[in-house]
Protein backbone atom coordinates (compact mmCIF):
# COMPACT_ATOMS: atom_id res chain seq x y z
CA UNK A 1 0.00 0.00 0.00
CA UNK A 2 1.22 3.41 -1.06
CA UNK A 3 1.47 5.93 1.85
CA UNK A 4 3.19 9.20 0.26
CA UNK A 5 0.52 11.43 -0.61
CA UNK A 6 -0.96 11.43 -4.62
CA UNK A 7 -1.53 15.20 -5.57
CA UNK A 8 -4.24 15.41 -7.72
CA UNK A 9 -5.81 18.57 -10.08
CA UNK A 10 -9.48 18.07 -10.56
CA UNK A 11 -10.72 19.46 -13.99
CA UNK A 12 -14.29 19.66 -14.28
CA UNK A 13 -16.95 22.39 -14.55
CA UNK A 14 -20.23 20.10 -13.25
CA UNK A 15 -19.68 21.52 -9.19
CA UNK A 16 -21.77 18.22 -7.69
CA UNK A 17 -19.05 15.99 -9.67
CA UNK A 18 -16.27 17.90 -7.92
CA UNK A 19 -18.00 17.62 -4.56
CA UNK A 20 -18.24 13.87 -5.35
CA UNK A 21 -14.92 13.37 -6.32
CA UNK A 22 -13.50 15.30 -2.99
CA UNK A 23 -15.43 13.68 -0.85
CA UNK A 24 -14.38 10.06 -2.80
CA UNK A 25 -10.86 10.81 -2.43
CA UNK A 26 -11.11 11.41 1.11
CA UNK A 27 -11.70 7.73 2.21
CA UNK A 28 -7.78 7.20 0.87
CA UNK A 29 -5.31 9.63 3.33
CA UNK A 30 -3.06 8.78 0.52
CA UNK A 31 -5.09 11.30 -2.23
CA UNK A 32 -4.79 15.02 -1.65
CA UNK A 33 -6.64 17.79 -4.21
CA UNK A 34 -4.30 20.47 -4.75
CA UNK A 35 -6.47 22.28 -7.45
CA UNK A 36 -9.82 22.65 -9.24
CA UNK A 37 -9.69 23.87 -12.42
CA UNK A 38 -13.12 24.62 -14.72
CA UNK A 39 -12.66 24.81 -17.59
CA UNK A 40 -9.49 23.53 -19.76
CA UNK A 41 -7.29 26.79 -20.12
CA UNK A 42 -7.94 26.98 -16.32
CA UNK A 43 -6.60 22.95 -16.10
CA UNK A 44 -3.33 23.36 -18.09
CA UNK A 45 -2.79 26.93 -16.08
CA UNK A 46 -3.05 25.18 -12.71
CA UNK A 47 -1.41 21.83 -13.71
CA UNK A 48 1.84 24.01 -14.85
CA UNK A 49 1.73 26.08 -11.64
CA UNK A 50 0.71 23.35 -9.18
CA UNK A 51 2.08 20.04 -10.89
CA UNK A 52 0.28 17.25 -9.63
CA UNK A 53 1.17 13.63 -9.90
CA UNK A 54 -2.56 13.05 -11.74
CA UNK A 55 -4.55 15.11 -13.33
CA UNK A 56 -8.16 14.00 -13.67
CA UNK A 57 -9.64 16.08 -16.50
CA UNK A 58 -13.51 16.01 -17.98
CA UNK A 59 -13.51 15.19 -21.84
CA UNK A 60 -16.25 18.00 -22.66
CA UNK A 61 -14.44 21.03 -20.79
CA UNK A 62 -15.35 24.95 -21.95
CA UNK A 63 -12.91 27.22 -23.26
CA UNK A 64 -10.52 24.09 -24.09
CA UNK A 65 -11.69 20.36 -24.70
CA UNK A 66 -10.37 17.86 -21.92
CA UNK A 67 -8.07 16.04 -24.86
CA UNK A 68 -6.98 20.02 -26.07
CA UNK A 69 -5.80 20.27 -22.17
CA UNK A 70 -4.49 16.93 -21.95
CA UNK A 71 -2.11 17.87 -24.83
CA UNK A 72 -0.85 20.88 -23.63
CA UNK A 73 -0.45 19.51 -20.34
CA UNK A 74 1.38 16.32 -21.03
CA UNK A 75 3.39 19.01 -23.24
CA UNK A 76 4.26 21.15 -19.70
CA UNK A 77 4.52 18.38 -17.37
CA UNK A 78 5.29 15.47 -19.37
CA UNK A 79 5.80 13.00 -16.40
CA UNK A 80 2.27 13.86 -15.30
CA UNK A 81 -0.44 10.93 -15.06
CA UNK A 82 -4.09 11.93 -16.71
CA UNK A 83 -7.21 10.43 -16.05
CA UNK A 84 -10.48 10.80 -18.05
CA UNK A 85 -14.08 11.32 -16.29
CA UNK A 86 -16.57 11.06 -18.77
CA UNK A 87 -20.50 11.34 -19.06
CA UNK A 88 -20.46 9.96 -22.69
CA UNK A 89 -20.18 6.57 -23.66
CA UNK A 90 -17.96 7.00 -26.67
CA UNK A 91 -15.35 4.32 -27.89
CA UNK A 92 -13.91 6.43 -30.36
CA UNK A 93 -13.46 9.45 -28.20
CA UNK A 94 -11.48 6.92 -25.85
CA UNK A 95 -9.43 6.16 -28.15
CA UNK A 96 -8.71 9.53 -29.03
CA UNK A 97 -7.68 10.12 -25.16
CA UNK A 98 -6.12 6.97 -24.41
CA UNK A 99 -3.75 7.94 -27.85
CA UNK A 100 -2.96 11.39 -26.53
CA UNK A 101 -1.30 10.05 -23.39
CA UNK A 102 -5.01 9.47 -21.34
CA UNK A 103 -3.35 6.82 -18.25
CA UNK A 104 -6.83 6.08 -17.96
CA UNK A 105 -10.57 6.64 -18.67
CA UNK A 106 -13.80 6.22 -16.71
CA UNK A 107 -17.50 6.59 -17.50
CA UNK A 108 -18.93 9.28 -14.55
CA UNK A 109 -21.79 6.62 -14.00
CA UNK A 110 -18.94 4.33 -13.34
CA UNK A 111 -17.34 6.34 -10.48
CA UNK A 112 -18.87 5.08 -7.45
CA UNK A 113 -17.37 1.42 -8.05
CA UNK A 114 -14.04 2.70 -10.71
CA UNK A 115 -12.66 6.12 -9.34
CA UNK A 116 -10.72 5.42 -6.77
CA UNK A 117 -9.57 2.08 -8.38
CA UNK A 118 -8.60 3.86 -11.68
CA UNK A 119 -6.37 6.38 -9.45
CA UNK A 120 -4.88 3.51 -7.50
CA UNK A 121 -3.92 1.21 -10.81
CA UNK A 122 -2.79 4.46 -12.13
CA UNK A 123 -0.56 5.33 -9.08
CA UNK A 124 0.91 1.84 -9.90
CA UNK A 125 1.82 2.48 -13.26
CA UNK A 126 -1.54 0.80 -15.11
CA UNK A 127 -3.79 2.08 -17.53
CA UNK A 128 -7.86 2.21 -16.46
CA UNK A 129 -10.52 1.81 -19.00
CA UNK A 130 -14.06 2.02 -17.75
CA UNK A 131 -15.75 -1.68 -17.65
CA UNK A 132 -19.05 -0.41 -19.47
CA UNK A 133 -20.33 -2.83 -22.12
CA UNK A 134 -20.80 -0.15 -24.54
CA UNK A 135 -16.80 1.47 -24.01
CA UNK A 136 -15.75 -1.59 -25.96
CA UNK A 137 -16.46 -0.25 -29.28
CA UNK A 138 -19.19 0.14 -31.55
Amino acid sequence: METSLFRILVADGFEPWRRYVAFTLKQDQCLRIVGVALDGLEAVQKAIELKPDLVLLSVGLPKLNGIGAAKQIRKAIPGVKLLFATQMVDADMMAEALKNGANGYILKMNAQSELLAAIRAIRRGEKFVSSHERMKGK
